[in-house]
């Protein structure tokens, strides 16, 4: 059986060891986000734990891939759990309004440690947390992924999604083109 968690301390061994084994949440800054993030649990895990739940965005800017400086939006990460933490997925939004600024690929984005792909987790974990964003009041949300990514784009249309077209990514993260995707809610 699969969960949807709020990260916890019951659960943190077990995001900590797949960061160890080499997983990155984070698929544009990879090996320096693991890095960052194992330190920032050995530090303080309760502090790396509460870094994940900002609903107000209170936390501090963002710094994106180029070194720009962004305001934080409202957000949180969730686990997918089966005994151990299989999946990360985040969420983020703009208060009274489904529009994301640009430098934002999608409201939801996830990632799947190795070990654990093509089980249907990740198709899981985004229809768990598409409940999330009706909560928030959301019509839709848009979830992007790159052209050679038919992983995701088969996650992302079992759950609804439509193609909503073709964008370049922001320079910050390569301008790679990518495809847009909507799931209405």
């Amino acid at each position: 059986m699969v969960e949807i968690v709020k990260p916890a301390l019951e659960h943190l061994w077990s995001y900590k060891a797949a960061l160890e084994r080499g997983w990155s949440p984070d698929k544009v800054r990879l090996d320096e986000a693991t890095r960052e993030q194992l330190a920032a649990i050995e530090e303080d895990p309760v502090a790396f734990l509460a870094s994940l739940d900002d609903p107000l965005a209170k936390g501090p800017p963002i710094i994106l891939p180029d070194g720009r400086k962004v305001p934080r939006l409202p957000g949180f990460r969730h686990w997918i759990w089966d005994g151990e933490v299989s999946v990360s997925i985040g969420f983020r939004w703009q208060p009274g309004t489904a529009e994301l600024p640009p430098h934002v690929l999608g409201h939801i984005g996830y990632a799947v440690v190795p070990w654990k792909r093509r089980r249907g987790y990740a198709t899981e974990a985004l229809r768990l947390m598409l409940a999330e964003a009706r909560a928030v009041g959301l019509p839709y949300v848009e979830i992007t992924a790159k052209l050679g990514n038919p992983a995701s784009h088969k996650v992302i249309l079992a759950n609804g999604g439509r193609l909503v077209g073709r964008f370049f990514e922001d320079a910050a993260y390569g301008g790679a083109e990518s495809l847009r995707f909507r799931i209405e809610l």
